[in-house]
């Protein structure tokens, strides 16, 4: 009796031994000892990726500040002639972009002058917004289409701003009295805004 008890112990152990060799292993003896199935290490660090080139803002077209120039038939009812008018301190504190300008001159020897400059990297309204000019900044009627304008008069010096997109279109009159630099600007105003180009 003693003799069968113990042999069933030792079945029972020998049986114990073969799970616990098993592991988690499926208990299949076709692919029981085949080689277990590589396990990839994902603690590696993947490379660096290569860091795009940033491109640089593309340059102003030069054409859209022509087209947004005042012309000779523009200012005919003004009874000016093409010169070299002097351009108002003003027009001389806008930041740095593609730039067109024409001037003309009155009879009596005043002057007007248009410039228009095209920016890559800000807006127009950004560029007029940050502007300080001497003299006293005057209202206008505000003008369709036209994202910031400001005006200012310096005795009988004018200056008017007026930006679209990335665009600003300055006029400087000088004129004999400031009150008719200011009517030569208010007159010459809509002709301004009618240049813009329609898109921004």
């Amino acid at each position: 009796m003693r003799h069968r008890q113990a042999l069933a112990v030792l079945v029972g152990l020998g049986a114990m031994a073969g799970l616990a060799g098993c592991g988690n292993r499926p208990n299949n003896l076709e692919t029981y000892y085949d080689d277990p199935t590589p396990v990839h290490d994902t603690s590696v660090a993947a490379a660096p990726r290569p860091v795009a080139p940033v491109s640089p803002s593309p340059a102003p077209d030069p054409r859209r500040a022509q087209e947004a120039l005042l012309s000779d038939p523009d200012v005919a009812e003004e009874g000016v002639a093409p010169g070299s008018g002097r351009v108002s301190g003003c027009l001389n504190g806008l930041a740095a972009g593609e730039r067109k300008s024409v001037s003309w001159v009155y009879p009596s020897g005043s002057a007007l002058t248009h410039e228009v400059t095209v920016y890559a990297d800000r807006s127009g309204a950004d560029v007029v917004s940050a502007m300080h000019c001497a003299g006293t900044e005057v209202s206008l009627p505000p003008q369709p289409g036209v994202t910031a304008q400001r005006a200012w008069c310096d005795g009988a010096t004018c200056a008017v701003l007026l930006a679209k997109g990335n665009l600003v279109s300055a006029l400087s009159v000088v004129a004999s009295t400031p009150a008719r630099a200011q009517d030569a600007a208010k007159r010459l105003l809509p002709k301004l805004v009618a240049k813009l180009p329609l898109q921004p």
